[in-house]
């Protein structure tokens, strides 16, 4: 097996006092889709901020190690100018934020290729052109003069996806590329976005809710919650028969033909300040050990996954 793209390890996030990410650890090979799934809070977005050094304020503790990067964590601003947007790029969750309002979309597509890249202005705007078509956008060339505003809300989209792959990076991260969008619209930007990922061999992070989703765009699943990893492994296994009780939950909330009734967990996710020792979930854990608030569980592996539990779940 060849070498993780992406090894994180213990990655923890302070803002103040507040734990907001807890020693969490992932890896990602190359040409590797990975989702990110859990509840609101979970830290998923503040995950892919961090590892794109835009967790502005926060103490950030960890290695995250990132191909001949030893650690993207300890880098500079400097040391991230020649990364972000070149290896390392990232689709946002709101286009219409992202995009700048003053500028037409031609004029910041082809910024990103003259800066990044060093192409002269004619040969950027070709470019720019041509990135506009691959992501789907009909008659492109007049699109260039165009201001975000004045596209819909799946174009936009299919703006920042080009703006993102501009320069063929190596990892890019989808931070709930959809969420904005109608159904109809959903699906096709994260088939654009896997489409274009797997084209260039790139590898994809996504930020999701929704586990119907990751199991059918993803290789990868780490499922976390309140800046912990529960559980971690291929889709396939995880979602076919997960061992730890809040994947089990998170499961019983997706609708399916058949299903009589949903059953989602009862309460909320516990404030930062009110955190428990061990596991985070163990307040709405229905196979809650005395020990679970106490000790927080390493991940072990169980049934071909990566799991932190003190109760597990049968793979059944």
């Amino acid at each position: 097996m060849s070498a993780p793209l992406l090894e994180v390890r213990d990655l923890t996030l302070h803002r103040g006092s507040r734990k907001i990410l807890d020693a969490v650890s992932l890896d990602l090979a190359p040409g590797e889709t990975l989702a990110l799934v859990g509840e609101s809070g979970a830290g998923k977005s503040t995950i892919s901020a961090a590892l794109m050094g835009l967790a502005d304020g926060a103490q950030v503790a960890g290695t995250a190690r990132f191909d001949d990067v030893p650690d993207l964590l300890a880098l500079s601003e400097t040391g991230w100018a020649g990364l972000r947007g070149r290896r390392l790029s990232m689709v946002f969750q709101d286009a219409g934020a992202a995009l700048n309002p003053c500028y037409t979309v031609g004029s910041q597509l082809a910024t990103v290729l003259r800066r990044n890249l060093g192409l002269p202005r004619k040969e950027a705007q070709a470019r720019a052109v041509a990135l506009l078509e691959s992501v789907g956008i009909n008659d492109a060339q007049a699109r260039m003069t165009a201001y975000p505003h004045q596209l819909s809300g799946g174009m936009q989209q299919r703006v920042m996806v080009a703006i993102a792959l501009a320069c063929n990076p190596d990892l890019l991260f989808a931070d709930e590329p959809t969420s904005a969008l109608d159904v109809t619209i959903q699906a096709q930007i994260v088939r654009l976005i896997l489409d274009q990922t797997r084209a260039r061999g790139a590898s994809c992070i996504f930020v999701l809710h929704d586990l119907a989703l990751a199991s059918q765009a993803c290789d990868r699943i780490v499922v976390l919650y309140a800046g912990q990893v529960m559980e971690a492994g291929r889709c396939d296994v995880v979602l076919s028969a997960p061992v730890h009780p809040y994947t089990r939950l998170l499961k019983s909330c997706v609708v399916e033909i058949g299903t009589e009734a949903l059953d989602p967990p009862e309460g909320g996710v516990p404030g930062y300040d009110a955190m428990p020792a061990g596991c985070r979930f163990a307040a709405r854990c229905p196979r809650a050990l005395a020990r679970c608030r106490d000790e927080r569980p390493a991940l072990q592996e169980i049934a071909g996954r990566s799991v932190a539990c003190w109760n597990p779940e049968d793979a059944a």
